[in-house]
């Protein structure tokens, strides 16, 4: 006789960490920074195409991705992501600037990205956060946000993409 013994049902995998990834609210004046992405690791491969699939569909599809070569682990030039090549860029960071990603999405705009460095406290990120998207504080160089060009403001985004509350992490 052949017994048989009731098995538990499969566990459901563990849900995807979701992407901590603020943007920007829209505004009049340019900005130096769009937003801020606070990535889980510094996996590239695997933190990139979560990011990407985040970001409002009025960015357009982001063709080229620079990032800070010291900062991230090592990836191809070139990324399948969403049924479109992604190509990147490693650089040296700028000593004006903080480690920084940036998109671009050719006749939409470019857009800077922040980056949270994936160790830091939730109090640290939101601390990050809010100094990088406040628009009353000038500058680290104390200089004032330049003036809109006549071609409109640098890598916005208009009603169609995001809202202008973040939600929290």
């Amino acid at each position: 006789m052949i017994t048989t013994v009731p098995t538990a049902p499969p566990t459901p995998p563990l849900p995807l960490p979701l992407v901590r990834l603020r943007l920007a609210p829209y505004g009049a004046l340019p900005r130096r920074i769009d937003g801020v992405w606070w990535p889980h690791s510094r996996d590239l491969l695997t933190q990139l195409p979560k990011m990407l699939a985040a970001l409002p569909s009025a960015w357009g599809d982001i063709t080229g991705v620079t990032v800070d070569a010291a900062a991230w682990s090592a990836a191809p030039g070139r990324m399948f992501v969403a049924n479109q090549v992604v190509r990147l860029h490693k650089a040296p960071a700028s000593p004006h600037a903080p480690d920084r990603v940036v998109l671009l999405s050719p006749g939409l705009g470019r857009w800077d990205l922040q980056v949270i460095p994936p160790d830091a406290t939730e109090e640290a990120a939101a601390l990050l956060t809010a100094a990088a998207l406040d628009d009353r504080r000038p500058g680290a160089d104390g200089a004032r946000p330049p003036a809109p060009t006549a071609a409109g403001p640098r890598g916005r985004v208009g009603p169609a993409g995001r809202g202008t509350r973040a939600p929290r992490w």
